[in-house]
């Protein structure tokens, strides 16, 4: 099957942003196509598979999806949520910090009251500090409209000043809590005194609500999104990549694929990189001050991925995930690692199959990668849908960081080595050439409380027919790509309506009468 000449929505990219914008228009009636250009869908929510394990390449937990809490009411409209495998996480830890220095272990707990106990238990003479720390991020997750399912814009004033560095600070002087507090920052890449409050509110406070893990993988989510979408009329296609827009006057007329498909519309989604998108609008369409401005934006560093399939009934399953660091200092220094001191961090999580949760299937471990480091191999395309081999020296750079990891690990499980049956690697490569994010960025656009509104990107182009949608509009992960999405959609329905539907869709049914 090939899509038709002609809709009223082309969606380019078939990311979680992309899905949740062609589910949403086609239940209002719109015809929309997706188009992707791998052999999978789903952007960061593609699972793989080695040696019968599968592997999630960027869901690694989601947050807030206990009944009736914020993620939850967004998927329910969607109508995905009834069908979704999930295992809640340990309510007592789902997040361990941990120091190279220190034997304690850090963990937050889910829910505000169980988070600030468990805290003010490692930190008895911080109660103060711990409490001020969670009632500042509920406060800061308020001025956020569309995070509470409220009308505003989805940008609130006045958060944007706030460094999360200083903040810690200003609480308290104890460096190691500040340490523990900021420990998750590998959510959303923070950065010593760049990174705004309101980014580690938004990241952190969404799993202090709720934490889950998604059995057999997060590509479940991206299946009952194309279940929803077909049902609705929608379409989507794979193999299918963008290559450029053409026009009609000032407006897109068509999009062209590489394989020479065109499909002409009304309107057009780009889920892929702003930065991306340009590429697909060609010269002389758009301001060269907003080309510039959108050119220039720093983009969030990218990360090299350890996949550990571990020997059956070898390691005990952990329903937590860890953050490690060599030192205090390294939770905010460890993006600007030497070759030497590299990995400064990591974060360790596990995937977990239905009706196994004794012992570990596999376990997956991140930390930071600058691009700078793959670019002799830059010039090398390679994914499923077009096998390239990058060569022998790409592999035993790899095999090098692997193996420092490991050791990394062992320092923390010291049997780790004997249980490893296989292992797997990605670095920035994969995910630029799976992902098409800007030098395999994790995260999108990186925001800096000291030019706050340079990174903010409106869903709304200079371009009549063309909006934005996806991780490097308000804020990356779950929760901020899927109102990013409303953010988007709310464009063409109106806000007002597109949430009115949203609340209404999560109120109680009745009961019929007999």
């Amino acid at each position: 099957m090939k899509p038709k000449s002609k809709y009223d929505v082309v969606i380019v990219g078939s990311g979680l942003g992309g899905l949740v914008s062609a589910v949403i228009l086609a239940k209002e009636g719109y015809s929309v196509c997706v188009l992707e250009k791998n052999q999978q869908y789903g952007g960061n929510l593609q699972t793989f598979v080695r040696d019968k394990s599968i592997f999630d390449t960027g869901v690694h937990y989601i947050g807030s999806l206990n009944k009736g809490q914020n993620l939850y009411q967004y998927f329910n409209y969607l109508g995905i949520m009834e069908e979704l495998a999930l295992k809640k996480m340990d309510e007592e830890a789902f997040d361990v910090i941990t120091f190279d220095d220190d034997e304690n272990e850090y963990n937050y707990a889910q829910g505000y009251e169980r988070f600030s106990k468990s805290l003010i238990k490692d930190f008895p003479e911080e109660a103060g500090a711990i409490k001020a720390y969670c009632e500042k991020i509920k406060e800061t997750c308020d001025k956020f409209p569309l995070y509470r399912l409220k009308l505003g814009r989805p940008y609130a004033d006045g958060v944007f000043r706030l460094q999360i560095r200083e903040f810690l600070e200003s609480i308290t002087n104890n460096k190691r809590l500040q340490a523990v507090l900021a420990g998750t920052n590998f959510l959303y890449a923070g950065d010593g005194y760049k990174t705004p409050f309101y980014v580690h509110s938004l990241s952190v406070n969404s799993y202090i609500q709720s934490a889950y893990r998604c059995l057999n993988g997060g590509s479940q989510i991206t299946k009952f999104l194309i279940r929803r979408l077909l049902e609705a009329g929608g379409e989507v296609y794979k193999y299918h990549e963008a290559v450029k827009f053409t026009f009609k006057e000032d407006k897109i007329r068509s999009v062209v694929c590489e394989n020479c498909n065109e499909i002409e519309g009304d309107l057009f989604i780009s889920n892929i990189d702003p930065k991306l998108t340009l590429k697909l609008v060609g010269e002389g369409k758009l301001r060269k001050s907003y080309t510039n401005r959108i050119e220039n934006i720093e983009s969030t560093i990218a990360a090299f991925s350890l996949y550990i399939v571990l020997k059956p009934g070898c390691f005990k399953y952990l329903n937590k995930n860890y953050y490690h660091f060599k030192s205090i200092d390294a939770v905010w220094k460890a993006q600007h690692y030497t070759q030497d001191t590299w990995p400064e961090n990591y974060m360790l999580s596990m995937g977990i199959k239905k009706n196994n949760d004794e012992y570990a299937d596999n376990m997956t471990i991140m930390t930071y990668m600058r691009y700078e480091e793959v670019e002799p191999w830059a010039n090398t395309f390679n994914t499923v849908a077009n096998k390239n081999e990058r060569g022998q020296t790409y592999e035993e750079f790899k095999k090098e960081k692997a193996e420092k990891i490991i050791k990394e690990l062992e320092k923390k499980f010291p049997n780790i080595r004997e249980c490893i049956l296989e292992t797997y690697t990605s670095s920035p490569l994969s995910y630029r050439d799976y992902i098409a994010t800007n030098k395999g960025s994790m995260y999108g656009y990186a925001k800096d409380v000291n030019k706050s509104m340079q990174s903010f990107i409106s869903p709304k182009t200079k371009i009549e027919n063309l909006l934005f949608t996806g991780q490097c509009l308000n804020m990356h992960g779950i929760l901020g790509v899927t109102i990013g999405a409303v953010v988007t959609c709310s464009e063409i329905l109106g806000q007002e309506y597109l949430l009115n539907k949203i609340i209404e869709a999560n109120k109680p049914t009745k009961p019929q009468q007999a």
